[in-house]
């Protein structure tokens, strides 16, 4: 899995995976997520556009960047998700816990 991190300013960070969230990759997504908030990114937006399957490892890691990010007093939030991403969401009820949006510009459009 491949990973970019962009600074959108307003401590605001993009997380952009492209392939498999999977337990192999799910390490470095929390690890860049955490990263990305002690650089001072509480609000962070994961880009799921190219990501073509996550399991409860891919969960994991969201989840967890969820906890760190609002433990700084931000959030986490997805981004256009795939169909299989979605579909994981909702069979796990997890698109109740993470905040949904079609593009990344509009996760923090509001705020």
């Amino acid at each position: 899995m491949d990973f970019t991190v962009q600074e959108l300013g307003k401590g605001i960070a993009v997380v952009r995976g492209a392939g498999r969230l999977n337990m192999v990759s799910a390490g470095q997504l929390r690890e860049l997520v955490a990263a990305a908030v002690a650089g001072g990114s509480a609000r962070i937006v994961v880009d799921l556009a190219a990501v073509d399957f996550i399991d409860s490892s891919g969960l994991g890691a969201l989840v967890n960047g969820l906890k760190i990010a609002r433990q700084a007093g931000g959030d986490l939030r997805i981004s256009a998700p795939t169909d299989q991403v979605k579909l994981v969401l909702q069979l796990t009820n997890m698109e109740r816990v993470l905040a949904s949006y079609p593009t990344v510009e509009s996760a923090y459009a509001n705020d």
